[in-house]
């Protein structure tokens, strides 16, 4: 799994579980530094006679869509134009008005410190890849801004740094990296202020110099980068959006495959597959050992099935559709394994030979593929079935080996690190109550090595982790994963976080609670939902949360949350709910659902004008494939349905919600989270604050420096227990 791809699922599927984002340096009183958010120039928007929970009121306009003879109003188009400076000084006076009441907030400045005591851990390592002997992997050490990228040979060489982009403050970060086929040769991508475009670079690994390629425009935000060396190592082939005219800003769409030699102006980089192929075309480029062979695997934007390209010389060969709704590959020696969902909802291989021929390797069996890997004269296969994650040993007639004596409960397999034809696999995985830890595996012996652990700065040895089951609407079981101290029981009224996602093929897995301990040593209780538009079931699970069925995922969530409340962890004064991307989606849909279920909401860089969003915003055409179009008169009635900006009622008790966004995002528009702040504030009857944070140096998430990473720790644990009542002792 690729470092762009781990980022995304560590920040947006694990969020309350995530070591990386859990650091140090904040305000003391969970303030954000004054460089993060825009000042407010001018304050005379806000009343003077105003309470700190009462918010700025925003004006309404007239503007309306006719869709399908549907007029759908929009009063708050106007906040869509950053450059507007009405909506500059908008964002400026909510920033300000958000400040304020967060600062209000007594147990700020001890949740902050405490969160900043257990985010100092020692070094965590992330994203290993072999190639020809030597190990590439990302290392950070708190309060490091940015990680490292580091070499070593493996498995007994002495690790350094290759690339340290820490020197600017930590406003630049890796995006990703390639090493050549033996090695001498590493390709970065490094994008600015979560913008997350990439530039790609290149080192000579032995002599640590950069070279002068420096290739603008490799994917990144709406389409993913991509990259794969020539055998001969003296070029590679890459994703580019087509460069753009004069001063004109790069169009995030249409991306392409493009061959660049080493030494070449990039003017001279020449399209060699993918021309006209999509509007929102997103590639995988996968090459075999030795970067013998190549293949492509294609997708029409997001969350939808791959098709399967192999290079021919200088042609490419369509091997498999979409028909296959394949959703993973891997090479294994010289064949190119490939997991298909078509009819095996919890996923079956098949192999591609050099001539393109296709065979099945191995059935549908228990539990869903989640990757496959080479190891020896064989493969590994990593399953998931809900919350429980395991890896598999195959040998070269794809007969079972073994089971590998990984933990069986609470923890998740994340990135293997592997070569064909070596015994010996670096398997990288953690749990609930497991910090990041690397273990080698022997193929021969299926003896299972520790070789790295990250040592917490938190005891997490009196956790205790149950899971109970909702019952959705239609009858499915929604495994939710509670997690707790020891000794803390339910009692009906513990304050409770329930965190979702919901989409995209993306699980909710178990991942170390870190500095998240602040909220449980205190009585404070975590709560994860395995809801439908997740993966962690199969294939199936993810269909049914989307496009027409998305209302599936936002009824799996509420029955998680009325599980926790007849299980007598928690009641509606008690439970908060989180989310972020899609998961803000989750979050908007469900607390305009269902108001009086949820006493507080955190909800980061959320969707919440589906009608708007694929019409008006780059990312959003690539969203077609897991939401549906607009266009299309079934879908804009199921959309219109549940999109939480038509869904807000006047005169309504709104729970309290915070929510956050960044204004270099490229994957959600800034404009969806002021357009819902607005109006959820000039709709509720509550006294609850509905507060919006926007960061300027910011993006999505994906290269957040360690300080903003902190920050929105310490803010959202902040805001829940002044919501939830947490014990402040």
């Amino acid at each position: 799994m690729r470092l762009a791809i781990v980022r995304l699922i560590v920040i947006f599927g694990t969020l309350l579980g995530a070591s990386s984002f859990c650091a140090a340096q904040v305000q003391p009183a969970a303030v954000l530094p004054a460089r993060d958010v825009l000042p407010a120039r001018d304050v005379s928007l806000i009343d003077p006679d105003r309470t700190p929970s009462m918010p700025p009121s925003t004006p309404q306009g007239k503007d309306a869509s006719v869709l399908h003879g549907t007029s759908v109003s929009d009063p708050y188009r106007w906040l869509e134009n950053p450059d507007n400076p009405s909506v500059q000084k908008w964002i400026a006076v909510q920033n300000a008005h958000t400040e304020a009441v967060l600062a209000a907030m007594p147990d700020g400045k001890a949740m902050t410190a405490r969160v900043q005591q257990l985010a100092i851990t020692s070094a965590t390592r992330s994203g290993p890849l072999l190639a020809n002997g030597t190990l590439f992997y990302m290392q950070e050490t708190p309060p490091q801004p940015q990680p490292q990228l580091m070499a070593q040979l493996w498995p007994n060489g002495k690790p350094r740094v290759l690339i340290d982009l820490n020197a600017n403050g930590g406003n630049t970060a890796i995006t990703d990296y390639w090493p050549s086929p033996r090695a001498h040769y590493l390709a970065y991508g490094t994008a600015d202020g979560g913008s997350e475009l990439t530039t790609i670079h290149v080192l000579d690994v032995a002599t640590g110099k950069v070279l002068d390629d420096a290739l603008p425009w490799a994917g990144g935000g709406t389409t993913p980068q991509a990259l794969a060396w020539d055998a001969d190592e003296k070029g590679f082939t890459y994703a580019r959006f087509a460069p753009p005219q004069g001063n004109a800003e790069v169009r995030q769409f249409d991306a392409t495959l493009v061959h660049h030699v080493l030494g070449e102006p990039t003017s001279n980089d020449t399209v060699v597959f993918g021309q006209g192929y999509s509007r929102v075309a997103e590639y995988r480029l996968l090459s075999s050992p030795g970067a013998k062979q190549l293949a492509v695997l294609t997708n029409v934007g997001d969350g939808g099935p791959a098709g399967v390209y192999l290079r021919d010389g200088t042609q490419w060969k369509k091997i498999i559709g979409d028909e296959a709704n394949v959703r993973l590959a891997a090479w294994v020696g010289q064949r190119l394994f490939v997991a298909s969902f078509a009819d095996a909802p919890r996923g079956k291989l098949l192999a591609v030979d050099a001539q393109g021929a296709v065979s099945q390797v191995l059935g549908e069996r228990d539990g869903a593929i989640q990757g496959v890997d080479p190891i020896a004269n064989g493969f590994l296969v990593t399953r998931s079935w809900g919350p429980d994650w395991w890896v598999e040993q195959y040998d070269a007639r794809a007969k079972f080996v073994r089971r590998l004596p990984l933990p069986e409960q609470g923890i998740s397999v994340g990135s293997i690190a592997a070569e064909q034809g070596q015994n010996q696999a670096l398997i990288s995985y953690a749990g609930w109550t497991t910090p990041s830890r690397w273990a080698e595996y022997d193929a021969r012996s299926g003896h299972l090595k520790a070789v790295f652990k990250v040592k917490p700065a938190g005891d997490y040895s009196n956790i205790d982790v149950q899971r109970i089951d909702g019952i959705s609407t239609d009858g499915s079981h929604v495994p939710v994963t509670v997690i707790s101290m020891r000794g803390i029981t339910p009692n009906g009224k513990r304050p409770t976080i329930l965190y979702g996602y919901g989409g995209f093929d993306i699980p909710i897995a178990p991942n170390f609670v870190g500095a998240n301990l602040a909220w449980l040593e205190r009585g404070g209780v975590l709560a994860y939902a395995n809801i439908r538009g997740g993966n962690e079931f199969g294939e199936a699970w993810h269909a049914q949360g989307q496009m027409l069925h998305k209302q599936t995922v936002f009824d799996d969530f509420h029955t998680a949350a009325v599980a926790l409340i007849d299980k007598q962890w928690t009641d509606r004064a008690h439970l908060g709910i989180l989310g972020g991307s899609n998961g803000g989606l989750l979050m908007g849909a469900s607390l305009v659902q269902h108001p009086g279920d949820y006493r507080a909401v955190v909800s980061m860089v959320g969707i919440y004008d589906v009608i708007r969003h694929e019409t008006d915003f780059a990312n959003g055409a690539y969203n077609v494939s897991e939401y549906g179009t607009v266009s299309d008169p079934a879908q804009f009635k199921a959309t219109l349905a549940y999109s939480p900006l038509q869904n807000v009622q006047p005169h309504t008790a709104y729970p309290a919600v915070l929510m956050t966004t960044g204004a270099n995002d490229p994957r959600v528009a800034p404009w969806q989270s002021r357009k819902f702040t607005a109006a959820l504030q000039n709709s509720t009857t509550s006294d609850q604050p509905i507060l919006l944070l926007t960061r300027v140096n910011a993006g999505h998430g994906i290269g957040a420096p360690f300080s903003q990473r902190v920050g929105n720790t310490a803010i959202m644990l902040t805001f829940f227990a002044q919501e939830l009542g947490l014990d402040a002792k």
